[in-house]
């Protein structure tokens, strides 16, 4: 809770936390995941995140729409230029196998994005507001030390506005 002092009258702004908001009840899928299901169940539970955890609950990754949407994408052809007779990638060799990786994924943890940005149950609704825009995240996974406990999607931002 917030404090201010007008003029001779104290008003008190209660800072909402995340667990206030977020999703308890997370559909998650584990690594060894085929890709196919893990898609349908996207588009069956209408999410746009998936966590992908261990048997114990801890969070390894997420699985996003985009992450699915990059195996439709055309292989990115590197541009080059030429020096001394040879050939020199524009492009890093590192981030050009991690597309093909993702592009030919046929289970969770070939297409996940490893080691998301999290936030915690105590964390202000306004710092994970700051964070999805800033990212263009979707969907937050909400963690206690490493173990998921929840989701923050924008739906859940944005009832904050209307409720």
């Amino acid at each position: 809770m917030r404090v201010f002092f007008v003029g001779h009258r104290i008003l008190e702004e209660t800072v909402q936390k995340v667990k206030d908001i977020m999703t308890r009840e997370v559909f998650t899928v584990g690594p060894d995941t085929e890709i196919g299901a893990a898609a349908s169940l996207l588009l069956e539970k209408h999410v746009n995140g998936l966590p992908v955890v261990d048997e114990r609950g801890g969070l390894l990754g997420i699985l996003t729409q985009s992450d699915l949407i990059t195996q439709q994408k055309r292989f990115p052809v590197p541009s080059v230029f030429t020096l001394l007779d040879s050939l020199i990638p524009l492009r890093s060799q590192d981030k050009l196998e991690k597309e093909l990786a993702k592009m030919s994924a046929a289970t969770v943890k070939q297409a996940m994005t490893r080691n998301p940005r999290t936030v915690g149950p105590e964390d202000s609704v306004e710092s994970v507001a700051t964070l999805m825009v800033e990212e263009k995240f979707h969907t937050v996974p909400v963690v206690e030390g490493k173990r998921l406990v929840g989701v923050v999607g924008k739906e859940d931002v944005l009832r904050t506005v209307l409720g």
